[in-house]
């Protein structure tokens, strides 16, 4: 379940994006893409790119941005979205660009370009335990201004042999870049050893043992 009190209002947004778009966006996500849970465990990278792609869809039935289609642009797919009545030269600001991770703070792109940033924060829950009909979860949603200056070139990793990925853009110190950016966090889902995992889980139990066990041995 979205809940309206792990949305945080202080968070800056684009104008024409606001809370109840981003709510009625997580909801889209995680129920359309329940029956695509087993494509996650074959290629994951296409399950991510996935995910944004319904983030997508959901933002241009729901929000004041809309699919960009200019052809010019297209084969560089960016932006993803760009505000309504928008002019053709897109300025940064009305460019809205839609990512997904199961990280909790990395942020990849083909280019460069300055824009704003939404990052759907997810994790996969075949047996779910957090959320009945909800294997997919969106935990956290981020989003971001960010000025050419915060990428950083990463090189490709492919070779002649085979496999890696092509060129790609990493944000530089990108959990330093992202506090304060979460308009959205379930404060049912904590991280532990960087992976995100629901507060009432194994885990969390045994984590909250060795505290208690730690306090009473004064």
């Amino acid at each position: 379940m979205v809940r309206s009190a792990d949305f945080d209002p202080a968070v800056a947004l684009p104008a024409g994006l606001d809370i109840p778009a981003i709510r009625r966006a997580i909801d889209y996500i995680e129920r359309q893409l329940a029956d695509f849970v087993e494509l996650y465990y074959e290629q994951a990278n296409v399950f991510s790119a996935l995910v944004g792609l319904f983030g997508t869809r959901a933002l241009d039935t729901h929000s004041n941005f809309e699919r960009h289609r200019h052809r010019y642009t297209a084969q560089q797919r960016f932006p993803d979205l760009v505000r309504r009545g928008s002019s053709s030269s897109l300025d940064p600001n009305d460019c809205l660009e839609s990512k997904a991770s199961k990280r909790p703070y990395a942020m990849q792109s083909h280019f460069d370009h300055p824009g704003w940033y939404i990052v759907w924060r997810y994790l996969i829950d075949p047996t779910e335990s957090i959320e009945r009909g909800r294997p997919v979860i969106i935990w956290r949603v981020d989003v971001v201004f960010l000025h050419k200056s915060d990428w950083k070139y990463e090189g490709s990793k492919a070779s002649e042999a085979g496999g890696g990925r092509t060129h790609t853009f990493g944000v530089k110190k990108p959990a330093q870049k992202l506090r304060g950016k979460a308009i959205y966090k379930r404060s049912d889902i904590v991280l532990h050893d960087g992976k995100p995992v629901p507060t009432n889980s194994q885990i969390q139990r045994r984590k909250q043992a060795r505290v208690k066990t730690t306090g009473s041995g004064g």
